[in-house]
């Protein structure tokens, strides 16, 4: 198995990357457990964000880092939450309270459109020139009461037309395969045997 460290913490999305990279030979691991603190993320984009994430992953680990930067864009709301959309609502970081706070912030608007955008990136090593960079955009609309038990972060807010449920209702292998994370981490797939 070739190692890969995931530049998060989260359990839910070191879940989601495994079920994708597994089969190909790839073991995530997430930083945590190999004592790498979570890296700054001072940019305004999710492109930046995801590069310096990685590159801190792999420079501190050196092995190769995955780095993913996702978050929900709301065109109502100029693209808010965007990059800030794990600590919309301040910190510690909270799923409820960022729900709370970008349904009082869109009120009684009926232009509810948004879409969730994920960028990831994987160098080969930090100072890595070329690094592979992925990106996913998945469009639906934002619900104005939470729906389903499933997923996380905005997921229950998230409708997504074509299946006329949420994000949280969808189950995980169609999840997978349509959301915005999936479909960057299947253009990075594609290109994983350059690695």
């Amino acid at each position: 198995m070739k190692k890969l460290v995931l530049a998060s913490n989260n359990a839910k999305k070191m879940k989601e990357l495994n079920a994708l990279l597994a089969p190909l030979g790839f073991e995530v691991i997430p930083q945590g457990q190999l004592g790498i603190p979570e890296a700054e993320e001072p940019h305004c984009t999710f492109v930046e964000n995801a590069l310096a994430k990685a590159r801190h992953a792999a420079k501190e680990s050196g092995l190769p880092a995955l780095a993913d930067d996702s978050g929900l864009c709301v065109a109502a709301l100029g693209g808010a939450p965007g990059v800030y959309s794990a600590r919309y609502a301040g910190e510690p970081k909270s799923d409820a309270r960022n729900n709370e706070k970008l349904l009082a912030e869109l009120g009684d608007n009926s232009h509810r459109a948004a879409h969730f955008v994920s960028v990831i990136v994987l160098v080969r090593h930090a100072e890595d020139p070329q690094p592979l960079i992925a990106e996913g955009e998945w469009h639906g609309e934002i619900l104005p009461a939470l729906r389903g038990a499933g997923g996380f972060g905005y997921d229950p807010l998230f409708n997504v037309p074509e299946f006329g449920k949420t994000a949280a209702e969808l189950d995980s292998d169609t999840k997978n395969r349509v959301s915005h994370r999936g479909q960057a981490m299947q253009q990075l797939i594609a290109r994983l045997p350059t690695l």
